[in-house]
């Protein structure tokens, strides 16, 4: 396993009844679908993913399946604030405001995991790490406040193929999700977020450029992280 970043009930008669805007009004109904063990579509500061509750093996067993993806392939967690992470994940040995720093953003971070972790160990079996999100983005940090609870959240595309960076790309997978929030055309492009593992104490290692490698080796090397190198 390496980080690399069933249907729902929701009749689709008609493509546009599960489709909402992005709004804050929405959040409480999209809280609601995932304690019902459902799947969203939902725009974040990069590009439109799905999500469900992170605790939920039925639920992230079905984003799998709506994807194609293959279950050696890790999903990250999506919380809040980034006060949050540290019930999902270890902080501790962290530089103080490096997390601060680079969220929220476009930024996904590879943390140990740690004992302490209230994630069900269902979820991405057998790794010790777990790559969290919080984006810069309202109406999924809204969700995510109001669910208590950490969203398993990845691509909304099939596995392999381009993201997704309005909801028309994904159209063909509307009818997998109990809703499909619009929050219109995604101005970042295609890369996604940049992930960086941050799990070996004071080095950092990127795993993916992404959208924002250069802000990010910045902030990192400003609280004396250094690269992790790979031996050859």
């Amino acid at each position: 396993m390496a980080w690399s970043v069933g249907n729902s009930e929701a009749s689709v008669g008609s493509k546009i009844g599960v489709v909402r805007p992005a709004e804050d009004a929405f959040a409480a109904e999209a809280v609601g679908a995932l304690k019902a063990g459902k799947v969203i579509a939902v725009p974040t500061d990069t590009l439109y993913g799905f999500a469900c509750d992170a605790c939920s093996l039925e639920a992230v067993n079905r984003i799998y399946e709506i994807k194609g993806r293959k279950h050696t392939s890790p999903l990250a967690i999506c919380v809040g604030d980034v006060s949050d992470i540290e019930r999902f994940a270890m902080t501790d040995y962290l530089p103080h405001g490096l997390l601060d720093s680079l969220l929220p953003g476009p930024v996904t971070v590879v943390l140990n995991r740690g004992e302490s972790s209230i994630l069900e160990r269902s979820l991405n079996p057998g790794l010790h790490s777990i790559a969290v999100r919080v984006p810069d983005s309202n109406f999924i940090r809204a969700i995510a406040r109001c669910s208590g609870t950490a969203l398993a959240l990845t691509s909304a595309n099939l596995s392999g193929q381009s993201s997704s960076v309005c909801i028309k790309d994904f159209e063909d997978l509307w009818r997998h999700c109990a809703y499909v929030y619009d929050g219109g055309l995604l101005p970042s492009g295609r890369a996604g977020s940049t992930i960086v593992d941050l799990t070996t104490p004071s080095k950092y290692k990127i795993l993916r450029p992404g959208s924002a490698k250069e802000e990010t080796v910045a902030i990192l090397e400003k609280h004396s992280l250094v690269e992790e190198v790979s031996e050859q």
